[in-house]
């Protein structure tokens, strides 16, 4: 019996809900509060592999580059907001993408304020099983530092 290829099915990043986030597209506005709740916090970049922004600038530019990539259907990409107040908290993306395998990769940030309130388990829950179900990955996979226990 010969195994069917699945192709993987880009659609971009649209805007994925749970019960307490929306998950959507950055925003060029969105720089100040990206850079004040955690590309500025060491706390947050000591997981990450970039070191923390000291300047907003530098943040504008970061985000200005993700804006400009929501054209490509490849690009998964997506701030997570707090439906409650329309805080935004951290980000998330599936990247890396192997269109031999399916496979890819999953990556989160949360600013450290919201930290282990279960925000990072269901950004993750959404965007993995947007990745399975409606894209037909095959395997998401992650990694951190061995430090970071959550």
């Amino acid at each position: 019996m010969e195994k069917v290829k699945k192709v993987i099915n880009f659609s971009g990043t649209p805007t994925l809900e749970t019960d307490r986030l929306i998950l959507r597209r950055m925003k060029l506005t969105d720089a100040q509060s990206v850079f004040d709740h955690w590309l500025s916090d060491e706390r947050v970049s000591d997981n990450k592999i970039n070191a923390a922004h000291i300047s907003v600038s530098q943040t504008i530019e970061r985000i200005a580059n993700i804006v400009s990539q929501y054209e490509n259907k490849e690009f998964c990409y997506w701030g997570i907001e707090l439906k409650a107040n329309g805080e935004l908290i951290g980000e998330i993306d599936l990247y890396d993408f192997d269109k031999l395998t399916e496979n890819c990769e999953v990556g989160y940030a949360l600013g450290y304020h919201w930290w282990n309130q279960g925000y990072g388990t269901e950004a993750l829950r959404a965007v993995v099983e947007f990745g399975f179900r409606h894209m037909n990955i095959h395997k998401i996979s992650a990694a951190h530092n061995t430090d970071n226990l959550a």
